[in-house]
Parts: C-alpha cells; structure tokens; sequence
C-alpha cells in the first residue's frame, strides 16, 4: 500500500494556502485542486510558521504537508526548500514543481536525487526593494539555477519569458496567473464595518513592502482632493520593516484613508465588488493577481507602467508612469469622475476570465507535467557516475558564474 503522502506531485516554494497573503499562495491554492480534479495526486508542502498544525492532511483532495522552518525574512525560504528537497527525495514523486526562484535554489540538489523537476518563474524577486546585497545574490542564485537546471521551465507572463530566453538561452511554456468569476456580492456590511460607502473609495490590495508603493498611492490620493472619497489599503506585513510602519503613519494623519489589514472571504469580496476604482502602483509585479482578481469584479483599474502590468492593461488612460505621484493623481482623479454602467463592468469581467480561466492554466499545466513524465528516466534524470560528476561540476560552475555576475551588476 503506497504511503499517504506520496504523491505523484509534489509542490513547494510558497507559504501555505487558504487564505495566506501572497500571489503564489493563491496561485497555488487555485492551481492545486484543479489539477486534483484532472486526475493528479498532489501533495504540497506547507511553511510551518503560516499553517497550524491543526491544519490536517489534506483539503479539496490536496494532501498537505506541513514541514518544519525558522520564521525570518532572509533564512525561512531557503531552509523550507532544502527540506521539502529531501523529502522529496525520500518519497520519490514523479515530479516535482517548484515556485518562484528562491526556492529554485535547490534545483540542482533534486536533480541529483533523481527527481524531474519542474520551476515556474513569477517574477524578478531579487529587483524586490527590501532586499539587500546578499538576498540579492541568493535570489539570483535561485533564478540561474532553476532556469538551467530544470526539466521543464514555466514563465507566468511574457515579459518572464523573454528574459529566461536572454539570459539563460532557455525556453519555458508561458502560464499565466489565472482568476474565477465570482458572484458579484450585494450586501455592504464588511466596507461600512470600515467607514466606506460603495462606489466611493479607491482600492490597493498587496502586501505592505516597498515595491507595492503604496506610499505613492497615498501621497497621490491626498494631493488629488477627492470630494466624498477615501482610500482603502488593504495588506498585512509578513515581517516588520520600516516602510509599513512609515505608511500606517502617514495613514492615521488622513481621516479618510483606511487600512484594514490583511482580508479575506466575504469582506474581501464586498471590496473589490464595491470599489470605485482600483489602483496598482508597484515597482515590480510578475503577473498580479490582485490586478486580476480586480478585473473579475469590473472594477475600473489604474496601473503603473512596468511590463507585468501593461500585459494586462495597455489604454493610456489606464496607465501612469511608475513613481510619478502627480501622474498617478491626475489619472486617478480623471478615472473617479466616470463610473463604469453595469453593462460594461459585467464585459470587463467576462473579457478577464476568457483570458486568465484556472481551468485552462491548470489544463496547460498538466500537459507540461504529462510531457515530462513521459520521458524515458534515462534522459529525464542523471544516472550514471560519471554523469553525476560531470552535472555536479557544471553546478558549481554555474554558482560561481552567478555570484560573480551578481556582485558586478547590483549597486
């Protein structure tokens, strides 16, 4: 009898699911039972700082690890992924994905136990702007490692494809983020629970770190007067850093901007369903999901100028020059004085779910799965000793070929 957690899947790279803050945490927890409903046995491995142990062993015919780390922004990523390498070693799954390029780190060390393995590229982590020299390196690290050592490479969007392609000289199936179509709710209770009224508040969903920039949005939201409107900061720190505690700060001096923490569920819903307008300022973004999940609801959006965002949106209108306040206040203001009619919101959404549907990513990603497995193991792992030898080296030499190109290139 095969062990429970055995799985034919094996997942890892994210904090936990449901309801932990982050994209790869709700990619992965909409990826992961679309792909049970295909017909895969996943298993996925949990952070043990994010899941309780009450967590159970598996949910909507996921199986749930929950596997040991220290809780600490620089050492928790790494040190989950050397774990869930090893035992994914032990258990011997016939393929393992991996998400994000930290944790791509241990590429390497799962090809040498014999493992395929899968890595999907979301995002350029290590231009993250909390990170300094050292995160970068590793980052970078993981990236150069994940892109030339695994099996399979998967790209969120088309931007991340064409950098592994001039890069690394690799090329990776482009899947993107995906979003549901959810019922749109009537009931208000949640937003006046936070002093908002419907149609009348500006929405930023993401995590409180730098390269959200919603420092910017604030700033920008104050400058432009909105008559009758307020500002809604919807997020929740993973680790204390100085630029969230600037930012509750300059909130509290404003009675009508908002933070409300990190939600979920029906006030979550009631939020997106029921804002004016949503903004996305950041710096860095792979394929936003919160941008996605904004668009399900027809909410007219607001986006900075980096390519992640223009994948998604591309009207001028739309659009404003990344850190440029006074661009971002005066197409704010310009957006909060029309409003969407029901009928082009409800066409906003069905154009957002035509082209970001779970079922079909999950579909696309079970094809690249199918791909793999199907390579005779000869080809698909490093057998031989001598084999071994050779990979090992070219390991080492990719290392330091990063590290170096590292060191020269961040300032």
């Amino acid at each position: 009898m095969a062990h429970p957690l055995k799985g034919e899947i094996y997942m890892f790279g994210f904090r936990g699911f449901p309801g932990v803050q982050g994209g790869i945490e709700t990619h992965a927890e909409h990826l992961a039972p679309q792909l049970v409903q295909l017909g895969h046995d996943v298993t996925v491995c949990f952070r043990s700082p994010y899941v309780r142990a009450e967590c159970g062993s598996g949910w909507k015919g996921v199986k749930l690890l929950r596997l040991w780390t220290v809780r600490n922004t620089y050492f928790e990523a790494l040190l989950h992924s050397l774990v869930c390498a090893l035992v994914a070693g032990f258990y011997r799954p016939k393929v393992v994905h991996v998400h994000g390029v930290g944790p791509a780190l241990v590429t390497p060390l799962l090809r040498l136990l014999g493992l395929r393995v899968v890595v999907t590229h979301h995002g350029e982590d290590y231009n993250r702007e909390k990170w300094g020299w050292a995160a970068r390196t590793v980052l970078k690290t993981g990236e150069a490692m994940g892109m030339r050592f695994a099996n399979k490479r998967i790209a969120i969007s088309r931007t991340i494809e064409a950098l592994v392609a001039a890069k690394y000289g690799k090329s990776c199936d482009v899947i993107p983020n995906g979003v549901v179509l959810p019922d749109l709710p009537v009931r208000t209770d949640k937003i006046a629970e936070l002093g908002l009224e419907p149609g009348r508040y500006v929405l930023s969903v993401g995590r409180l770190v730098p390269e959200k920039r919603q420092s910017d949005l604030l700033r920008a939201f104050v400058s432009a007067g909105l008559d009758g409107w307020k500002l809604a900061i919807v997020g929740k720190i993973d680790h204390q850093n100085k630029y969230a505690d600037t930012l509750a700060a300059e909130a509290a001096a404003h009675d009508n901007v908002v933070m409300t923490g990190f939600q979920s569920g029906e006030a979550l819903q009631q939020l997106y369903a029921h804002a004016g307008l949503f903004v996305l300022p950041s710096s860095h973004e792979g394929l936003p999901l919160a941008l996605l999940e904004a668009l399900s609801y027809g909410v007219p959006v607001l986006v900075s100028d980096i390519p992640s965002n223009l994948e998604v949106v591309d009207q001028p209108a739309h659009v404003f020059q990344v850190g440029n306040i006074n661009d971002l206040k005066e197409k704010m203001a310009a957006l909060a004085s029309r409003q969407l009619e029901a009928g082009m919101r409800e066409a906003l959404r069905r154009e957002n779910i035509r082209r970001y549907d779970w079922t079909d990513i999950a579909t696309r990603t079970s094809a690249a799965y199918a791909e793999l497995i199907g390579v005779e193991q000869a080809d698909a792992t490093v057998r031989p000793a001598i084999a071994r030898g050779r990979f090992t080296g070219m390991v080492w030499n990719e290392l330091w070929r990063s590290f170096r190109y590292t060191r020269h290139r961040i300032p």
